[in-house]
């Protein structure tokens, strides 16, 4: 069953995806659909439940209120937006990935006036972790703050501590600029693991958990599912930097 409830207070990207974070949270909510130029939030509900639950999730946050939706006249009939394919959906990663992919590839390419071309599997790696964390890290840039908000549902460190969703984007800036002019290879293949191995740790347990919720690889530019996409991504980094430390 689906219900509309109207949620005042959410003025910034960043409260849209608290409300829908703490609405997620409650048992038998299957998914949420905030839209804050109507202050609304539609809720599909596997049963009924009361008002009340809702209200008492977001009492902590005393900038916002929930209450039924007011209709007024007859609500207008729209068309049922068709669901996006996988393609679709992560149409933005797949490009970002094939065009560092691409740059890495024709970068990882050496040869001098006697020798013939030949490829290195190592400075393809590096090339490719430098653009990652160099471009992620941009689009989080972008909306800091919102990026912070959607990071803390489910990285078990920005959960804790908020502040670090702040920070987080420069440690991918500063990762991406430390292998792009080798800086301290070894410091930075281990910090890699050990950052990239613990934030794989929320999104494992938010992808085994089901959990419906924002994936904030992108910052908030893109509204991205989080999925095994996610972990993949995460792990990507983690095994490309083992083999770094060891080739």
């Amino acid at each position: 069953m689906t219900h509309t409830f109207e949620v005042t207070g959410m003025t910034c990207e960043a409260c849209e995806y608290k409300i829908q974070h703490l609405f997620s949270g409650i048992e038998g909510v299957k998914t949420v659909l905030i839209d804050r130029s109507t202050n609304s939030a539609t809720v599909d509900m596997d049963k009924h439940i009361p008002l009340k639950e809702f209200q008492d999730v977001v009492k902590p946050y005393s900038k916002y209120t929930v209450n039924e939706r007011k209709v007024v006249g007859t609500p207008a009939v729209t068309e049922e937006e068709a669901p996006k394919t996988w393609f679709e959906t992560y149409r933005p990663l797949l490009l970002i990935f094939t065009f560092i992919t691409g740059v890495s590839v024709i970068k990882a390419f050496h040869s001098d006036i006697f020798e013939t071309a030949h490829f290195s599997w190592m400075h393809f790696m590096n090339n490719f972790m430098a653009g990652f964390f160099i471009v992620f890290s941009f689009f989080k840039f972008l909306n800091l703050r919102a990026f912070a908000e959607s990071y803390a549902m489910y990285d078990l460190l920005a959960m804790k501590v908020p502040s670090y969703g702040l920070i987080y984007p420069f440690i991918e800036l500063g990762l991406g600029l430390a292998y792009l002019i080798a800086f301290q290879p070894q410091f930075t293949n281990i910090a890699t693991i050990v950052i990239m191995g613990f934030s794989s740790i929320g999104v494992i347990q938010s992808v085994l958990d089901k959990r419906k919720i924002r994936c904030a690889c992108l910052g908030t530019v893109f509204n991205l599912p989080m999925s095994t996409v996610t972990i993949i991504e995460d792990l990507l980094m983690v095994g490309m930097a083992i083999l770094m430390l060891f080739i």
